[in-house]
């Protein structure tokens, strides 16, 4: 499974970088995450509970960083066992670039399932991974750059699409 994408978040590069190592931010931002111990020095270890189609599975896991170039990327290195319902492996380049409005996160993932959630196929498997991403993004967004009260503009249509990037737009698009 490859998932790449990338979202513009509402809050310096050194928020960003310092929230993408903090355990506490991520534990809150995962979906899922019951537990997430450790630092970005020595590597995290998690446990986080989801559901994907009919299999719902705790899954233990641990992950690692390595390239960092402080501040701006580091490549993240992990993998999960789920007992029975199966196991995830995998890695993802992050990026960070200034730009107007704030930080723009860029991600690529590459990832191996195998078990009873590999049975499940192709497309639901990365229909949960663009929603999770989805979430996580959300979470991670209001945990380092809390929104702040606008005066809405009404004479112009398009301000009315949320800060929280494209994915998520498009995502809530189709749950109306």
């Amino acid at each position: 499974m490859d998932l790449d994408g990338n979202m513009v978040i509402a809050a310096d590069r050194l928020t960003v970088w310092r929230g993408l190592n903090d355990p506490e931010i991520l534990k809150a931002s995962i979906p899922g995450c019951s537990e997430l111990t450790g630092s970005a020095k020595d590597g995290f270890d998690a446990v986080v509970t989801q559901k994907v189609g009919p299999v719902k599975a705790t899954f233990r896991g641990t992950v690692t960083l390595t390239d960092i170039v402080e501040g701006k990327s580091y490549r993240l290195n992990g993998s999960g066992k789920g007992g029975a319902a199966g196991f995830a492996k995998g890695g993802a380049n992050v990026t960070l670039e200034d730009v107007d409005g704030g930080t723009k996160l860029s991600y690529k993932v590459e990832a191996k399932i195998g078990g009873k959630m590999a049975q499940l196929g192709s497309r639901v498997i990365n229909g949960v991974a663009i929603k999770l991403a989805a979430q996580f993004f959300e979470n991670f967004e209001n945990a380092v750059a809390p929104e702040k009260e606008a005066p809405e503009d009404s004479t112009t249509e398009h301000k009315k699409m949320p800060k929280k990037g494209f994915l998520t737009w498009i995502l809530g698009w189709f749950k109306k």
